[in-house]
């Protein structure tokens, strides 16, 4: 059920393994927030700035992830300091600015169809590839 958006600078390329980062990131959040079905992630390659200026060194990225209500504060604490951690395990940049926010869904959510944990055939997780770019 919970879905992914993973924010990032255009720039980073190849120095951000988002493949990988997926699919690590999608276990965790499942194990780490309690929740049933399976993960939906949007990676959106963007420009960005850091501090007051744009600089070709400049790198962010940002991990929202929305869950439906009923977490503790503590724990979307929790998962996010590990999403923030699992970033820089797949990110190779100087500076990167990495954050993550872990939000409730609004009572408008609907999904149509209903996600089910068989999704991922066997166990196996299917990761789409990003693409270039």
């Amino acid at each position: 059920m919970p879905h992914l958006t993973i924010d990032y600078s255009a720039r980073l390329g190849a120095a951000f393994d988002r493949a990988a980062l997926v699919r690590e990131l999608h276990p965790l959040v499942i194990e780490e927030s309690g929740s049933t079905g399976v993960c939906k992630t949007l990676l959106r390659p963007v420009e960005t700035c850091v501090g007051d200026g744009v600089g070709e060194g400049d790198a962010f990225v940002h991990v929202e992830v929305g869950l439906k209500p009923g977490r503790s504060e503590a724990l979307k604490g929790r998962l996010a300091e590990s999403i923030v951690a699992l970033v820089g395990k797949h990110l190779r940049a100087d500076g990167a600015v990495v954050s993550a926010e872990v939000r409730e869904l609004a009572g408008s959510y609907r999904l149509d169809p209903p996600a089910r944990a068989d999704a991922y055939r066997g166990g196996t997780l299917r990761v789409c590839r990003p693409a270039a770019g």
